[in-house]
């Protein structure tokens, strides 16, 4: 194996932790998947690219602005959609389309936002990656984004877990996914809660985007194609569980890169094309055999049967 594949699988990982983690938080407050969560990222890149080419500052500062930008439009759909259809208590198809709408809507600004950097600007819009532009430096030897990835995921993941559980705000959050009707009785803001949990969500999605044109090459179906990724990642990692997306991210993300590219080396570089099998297959053995994910599992009941055995 290869020390630069393993490090593509690692950069890779981070991000779609972010994602993630991000999609499964969404699902657990509406109980619906939130099929426009690809998007968040894909805005975020293109917001990258803007600030990187066209302001000429550090495209490392779109990560922080990122979680802002990718909480507002997540907060948005949860405000002026979701809810009002939740409210009226629309069923669990009616609120799905409702998130495929708005992910087309959001296509739609990411196709003129490049169709006008292009036009305008003159600037590569489709299929970039600021890596080769002279963006990525060195830190200890290695490519800048091979450190800062798996570090803000780490951050964001120790992060989230201490406002979870260390927090008054967190754990009132945790009460009212787990049962907005108890946690009501005992006043808790429930919608105050559910639109925390999503701005979070669109935050940890802003700051994956922020960072994919770093390492990976960017289109304006990126958010469309990272999809199959981000909900493979949530499924295998348990899509009620947050902290098994974390786990789903990285299992995803280091299956996805070291399986193409060994396939690759093994069977040739076409193969390359059909990456999206690898997560569509862990996915459909994961609904298969553990329908709740990973952490779904009872792992002390599988080691004492082995155990008698």
């Amino acid at each position: 194996m290869s020390i630069p594949l393993l490090r593509d699988a690692i950069i890779f990982a981070s991000i779609l932790t972010m994602l993630s983690t991000g999609l499964t938080l969404t699902y657990m407050t509406t109980k619906v998947p939130n099929f426009a969560h690809g998007n968040f990222a894909a805005i975020n890149a293109y917001f990258t690219l803007i600030i990187a080419k066209l302001l000429n500052i550090n495209p490392y500062v779109g990560a922080v602005a990122g979680f802002f930008l990718g909480g507002g439009i997540a907060l948005v759909l949860y405000l002026l959609i979701l809810k009002p259809l939740l409210d009226r208590e629309a069923n669990y198809i009616i609120l799905m389309v409702a998130t495929i709408a708005y992910d087309m809507i959001l296509l739609s600004i990411i196709n003129i936002v490049a169709d006008y950097l292009s036009r305008v600007h003159k600037i590569t819009s489709r299929l970039f990656q600021l890596r080769e532009w002279g963006y990525g430096i060195e830190i200890l030897g290695q490519p800048s984004i091979f450190i800062i990835a798996p570090l803000l995921a780490a951050i964001m993941v120790i992060s989230l877990y201490l406002f979870l559980n260390k927090t008054k705000f967190g754990i009132a959050m945790r009460a009212a996914i787990d049962n907005p009707a108890l946690a009501e009785t005992i006043g808790i803001n429930v919608n105050l809660t559910y639109a925390v949990s999503w701005f979070i969500s669109g935050g940890l999605a802003g700051v994956g985007g922020a960072l994919a044109p770093l390492h990976v090459t960017c289109n304006t179906d990126t958010g469309t194609r990272l999809l199959i990724s981000i909900f493979a990642a949530s499924i295998v990692g348990g899509f009620t569980n947050i902290y098994g997306a974390f786990l789903g991210g990285f299992l995803i993300g280091l299956a996805e890169v070291l399986g193409t590219g060994y396939l690759a080396i093994r069977l040739g570089s076409w193969i390359v094309p059909y990456r999206p099998i690898i997560p569509l297959i862990l996915m459909a053995l994961t609904l298969l055999f553990a329908p709740q994910g990973l952490t779904g599992i009872n792992w002390s009941r599988i080691r004492r049967r082995e155990g008698h055995d």
